[in-house]
């Protein structure tokens, strides 16, 4: 079938469905249709393994599962068969389950740079607790985030630091400052500065690109000189990087840590972890202010805390971090080799960690261009490649990586057409795909 020819009647009026009651027709901004090539947004059916079935029957390789969540493949057997374990037991009860137990030895005996450890089930829950918690033991009210990195909660002291920032107050948003990734002599310009103002530096420890020698041990030494606590947001790098995260494989220990996405394979359920002396904080067990940490209805369900033992023990028992950076490096090596021979090696761009890939499309004048990755998306699609990134799953298999670069060959051939005429307008089927954070629709 030729792109020209694809069509997903069904999903466009599922997702026409979906607009009509849901704001942005989506739960997460990432997963909206504004994404995605117009009238080609797939409403999925059901997944399997690598593989994801839309409403109109098509079935894909995907990539980027979940937002990075599913990095087992879905149903993934072991996590499944732990779930169905707990759902006869009841869900949630009016106190604390033995599974809570149980689940807290095998996170910390995963992540032993930490001493405790309280279950939610978001990301942002986490890290607004971590920096409310830094806020608590340090008196201050500043937070310095990181400011090279896109996302790190949906709570004002981060989202009022984007384009999308209608509805929170300048008070708050006057509250955070950033500092630039990789750079030690900035952030401590920024600390001195606001010396003794600021609560907490938190980032990604770890991007698309690795860490600078001795970058996250500059940054343990410039929070400890400070005054001010660190924290890694480890949704991206947990499990990715290594079954500890960033600080297991780089050796830098934060004093707060926050865990997500691959923990539950899909489940709802985060973490956030670190020093007793601060988590302890929101016990029961100090002298000092309560601090009202973490409290949520749902954050110890069962059959989520069931899933992510099921994901740590699989990822020790089967070696799954290495497997996923094989299978990322064959498929880097992969598309980068069909770029070249379509000619188009300096415009589609693959990037990032072998377990984290992402890609660029760059235009004539090699600038990121939203039409040109309009352009590649509309024919990863109409070849059976659902790829907003080139996240890889572990569930992948040679076969899959093998389809993925020919057709990733096929879009490559497009997309010289499109460099050769100065314009890629002629194949791009309707409106480009917009980034997540803008002020306007």
């Amino acid at each position: 079938m030729t792109t020209e020819e694809f069509s997903l009647p069904r999903s466009l009026m599922a997702n026409e469905r979906l607009h009509a009651m849901v704001p942005g027709g989506a739960h997460t901004y990432a997963k909206g249709d504004d994404q995605y090539p117009e009238h080609l947004a797939p409403v999925i059916s059901h997944g399997s393994g690598a593989h994801v079935w839309d409403v109109d029957g098509n079935r894909y390789v995907e990539y980027g599962s979940g937002l990075r969540s599913v990095s087992l493949g879905h149903a993934h057997p072991r996590v499944l068969e732990a779930v169905r374990g707990e759902l006869g037991r009841g869900g949630n009860f009016v106190r604390p389950s033995i599974l809570e137990v149980e689940a807290a030895e095998c996170f910390l005996a995963t992540v032993p740079t930490a001493d405790m450890v309280k279950f939610a089930k978001n990301g942002s829950d986490v890290t607004t607790a971590a920096v409310r918690l830094a806020r608590a033991v340090t008196g201050r009210a500043r937070v310095a985030i990181c400011g090279d990195q896109p996302f790190l909660s949906v709570d004002d002291w981060f989202i009022g630091t984007t384009p999308m920032s209608a509805g929170i107050p300048a008070a708050i948003t006057d509250l955070t400052v950033t500092f630039p990734y990789g750079d030690l002599a900035a952030t401590e310009e920024l600390l001195t500065r606001y010396e003794g103002e600021v609560a907490c530096l938190i980032l990604e420890p770890a991007g698309h690109a690795e860490p600078p020698p001795g970058y996250l041990a500059g940054l343990r030494e410039l929070a400890d000189r400070h005054g001010c606590v660190l924290v890694f947001d480890e949704m991206i790098t947990g499990f990715r990087w290594s079954e500890a995260g960033a600080q297991g494989l780089y050796g830098v220990v934060p004093d707060l840590s926050t865990f997500g996405k691959a923990l539950g394979n899909g489940f709802a359920v985060s973490a956030l972890a670190g020093r007793r002396e601060l988590m302890e904080r929101g016990g029961l067990r100090h002298s000092g202010d309560r601090v009202f940490l973490l409290s949520t209805t749902h954050g110890a369900e069962t059959h989520s805390l069931a899933a992510a033992m099921a994901v740590q023990r699989t990822y020790a028992e089967e070696g799954i971090t290495a497997r996923l950076h094989a299978l990322g490096e064959r498929l880097a090596a992969g598309v980068r080799e069909a770029a070249a021979a379509m000619g188009v090696g300096d415009h589609v761009v693959v990037a990032g960690r072998a377990s984290n890939l992402v890609f660029a499309t760059l235009d004539e004048e090699r600038r990121p261009s939203q039409q040109y990755r309009t352009l590649f998306l509309r024919r990863l699609l109409a070849g059976g490649v659902l790829a907003p990134s080139f996240v890889v799953s572990s569930a992948l298999d040679d076969a899959d990586i093998d389809h993925t670069v020919d057709v990733v060959a096929q879009a490559c051939a497009v997309y010289r057409k499109a460099l050769d005429a100065g314009d890629p307008a002629p194949w791009l089927g309707g409106r480009p795909v917009k980034p997540v954070f803008r002020r306007r629709v």
